[in-house]
């Protein structure tokens, strides 16, 4: 991590396992994917787990057709039941596969694009009150203007933070407040009681979607929910029961790019507003988040993130561009970039035909 850490609720990590998957084609094209859990305690993922799943999804993958996108999903779905971020690179790479083989780029693949530029957010990692007042003037300065602050500690010291970080908060720009599941439900609303009069979103404050829904009704606070949004299922019912104003969609939550576009597609129907991102990557995952992102109606896209941005290690060429607060995708095909085998080292695992 290029500040050293990285902390949110009761976590704090110097560095992610990573897992970078490559499928060769018959053809000569080689696709590529990524996915990073944010350690083992964060979502049910680990990074042993991707490895392990995908050996197991090799037996029943090798020698099919990785363009035929539906069948790929059909087959790794009736082989491991569940386990999403398992699938979730060679979906992604099985999509980069087939922009190269048509030609074109992955987000002409997912619709096409509805925005030239996908606007971020900057992550406030938690830290002591003063320290994160410091880091979102310095961010505001990089261009930056919407920010995740991390809370989901002590309340009384959240609150703190919260009205810290806020005081610095130019006019016009975003600040969320997200407790990453940290808050129990009781702590959640000592906060929200305490912050009620800032200009601010809530994210996901307790660890179940019930808590969370106990706690929306205490606010007036626009809410966002995160970890708990594991499928459609629990997103028609969040939206059915006005339990959210906008939803963090992750890719690798979800199994990859094909389940978060019809994820994503079915929340722009409803009128529901999205981040989309991953759990955690380098450049290889920031391209998938951004296409993604590329073909979502600016009107409901809240905000993105480029993790590549807070990181020391190069996994690819290509990645997305940064400029002021905004991520603009490769125009090649597929995903547009192009891996960096000499970081990467020699593949961990290989499966053959």
């Amino acid at each position: 991590m290029k500040e050293g850490h990285y902390s949110w609720s009761n976590q704090s990590f110097r560095s992610f396992d990573s897992t970078v998957v490559e499928i060769i084609t018959n053809q000569g094209i080689s696709g590529f994917g990524e996915i990073c859990p944010l350690g083992p305690s964060y979502l049910p993922s680990y990074s042993e787990g991707v490895r392990v799943g995908i050996k197991k999804l090799s037996e029943i993958l090798l020698g099919k057709d990785p363009s035929n996108i539906n069948n790929i999903n059909f087959l790794m779905d009736n082989a491991l039941k569940g386990h999403p971020y398992v699938k979730s690179a060679v979906d992604i790479a099985c999509w980069d596969i087939l922009g190269k083989k048509m030609n074109i780029p992955v987000y002409t693949l997912l619709g096409g694009k509805l925005q030239s530029k996908v606007k971020l957010f900057k992550v406030i990692s938690r830290d002591i009150p003063e320290i994160m007042q410091e880091k979102v003037n310095e961010y505001q300065e990089q261009g930056y203007q919407q920010f995740q602050m991390k809370v989901g500690a002590e309340p009384t010291v959240d609150i703190s933070r919260i009205k810290l970080v806020s005081k610095d908060l130019k006019a016009g720009n975003i600040l969320g407040a997200d407790a990453n599941c940290g808050w129990k439900q009781h702590d959640a609303i000592r906060v929200i009681n305490a912050v009620s009069d800032l200009d601010i979103y809530i994210e996901q404050p307790c660890l179940t979607y019930e808590e969370c829904k106990a706690v929306r009704k205490k606010t007036n606070l626009p809410f966002i929910l995160d970890e708990c949004m594991d499928s459609i299922q629990s997103a028609l019912r969040a939206w059915n029961e006005n339990s959210v104003d906008i939803i963090n969609l992750k890719i690798s939550r979800l199994g990859g790019l094909s389940k978060s576009k019809l994820f994503k597609d079915i929340c722009c129907s409803l009128g529901i507003s999205l981040t989309i991102e991953d759990s955690w990557g380098s450049q290889i995952a920031d391209a998938a988040i951004g296409h993604l992102a590329h073909t979502t109606p600016a009107e409901l896209h809240f905000q993105s993130s480029a993790f590549h941005e807070y990181t020391n290690v190069v996994t690819a060429e290509g990645a997305p561009t940064v400029k002021e607060g905004y991520m603009y995708c490769s125009e090649n095909p597929g995903l547009g970039i192009i891996p960096n085998h000499k970081e990467l080292g020699n593949p961990v695992l290989h499966f053959f035909d």
